[in-house]
């Protein structure tokens, strides 16, 4: 029979390439992780890992196995959290993962309401961006992905069809531009004014985001600075170095210093939204922190 413990000790020796890297990870001892790794090619009837020299590779059943792991743990973590439930939430445990600007605006009131309300379930948080904040979610490496998606994107429509899609809000992008620039003192600003301006772009997909938003209206942005880091964006725009388009969370999460913020036409939006797998949408720690973020959402 195949044990959970022996699957996980497997994901880990897949994901870092070795025992010693693995038993690092999971904070245990590398005999204990090839005793594992032992137990479960013995359960399995076959070898799940090749060895030559150092390095380390999986069989095409160890390639398999670790396919099904993540489906299989994101069960048995849903049927845990059930029975946590029952107890009352007392031993509820909810992982998170968000991108920067909701991170800074949605996560802290809908973590706090949580607190208050369940105070024995434990909610851990890490950042990452769309798409590898999805991955992490499928991969069962968290419960909860807050999430963003831009309207008319390229299979926008079915890449989180597997996935229960919980919208929170719609948040519009707005212009930065330097305070001295000549369209600070507008409160609209077309897209197509803005073609020979140099650009400040921010996260990869906001970033390919950006490009066919400005294809759109006519022009190919000239990026000079591209970076993930949102207060790093504003203070390269702040220092007279470009023009940027953030969208109003990140704003929000940001003192914008030196800088005039200009609505955008035509409008641009992404769609921010909560997700989770439908296994573990019925776990109660689960539900009540994607309840506590739709009501975020609304402040």
């Amino acid at each position: 029979m195949i044990e959970a413990r022996h699957l996980r000790v497997l994901r880990a020796v897949a994901g870092t390439g070795s025992f010693s890297a693995a038993a690092r990870e999971l904070g245990c001892t590398q005999p204990a992780v090839s005793q594992q790794m032992k137990a479960l090619e013995q359960s399995a009837g076959t070898p799940l890992l090749i060895r030559t020299g150092r390095e380390m590779r999986l069989t095409q059943a160890g390639e398999a196995l670790v396919r099904h792991a993540a489906g299989i743990l994101a069960g048995l973590t849903a049927a845990e959290e059930e029975v946590a439930a029952i107890a009352g939430l007392r031993a509820g445990r909810v992982r998170l993962v968000s991108f920067p600007s909701g991170s800074s605006t949605l996560v802290p009131t809908a973590l706090a309401a949580m607190r208050a309300e369940h105070p024995g379930t434990r909610i851990s948080l890490v950042e990452a961006e769309p798409p590898r904040s999805v991955e992490m979610l499928r991969e069962g490496d968290c419960d909860l992905a807050l999430a963003f998606r831009y309207g008319g994107s390229a299979g926008s429509a079915a890449e989180w069809e597997d996935l229960v899609v919980r919208p929170l809000l719609t948040d519009r992008l707005v212009g930065l531009v330097p305070e001295g620039h000549a369209l600070a003192g507008a409160e609209r600003v077309g897209m197509a004014e803005l073609a020979d301006e140099p650009w400040i772009a921010g996260c990869p997909r906001c970033r390919r985001h950006l490009v066919e938003v400005c294809e759109d209206a006519g022009f190919t942005p000239r990026i000079d600075f591209a970076t993930d880091d949102y207060p790093a964006v504003v203070g390269l725009v702040g220092a007279g170095l470009g023009v940027a388009v953030l969208p109003e969370l990140a704003v929000e999460s940001v003192r914008a210093k030196g800088v005039s913020t200009l609505v955008v036409e035509p409008a641009v939006e992404r769609e921010v939204v909560a997700l989770t797998l439908p296994d573990l949408a019925r776990v109660p720690a689960v539900a009540a922190t994607l309840a506590e973020l739709e009501r975020a959402a609304t402040r």
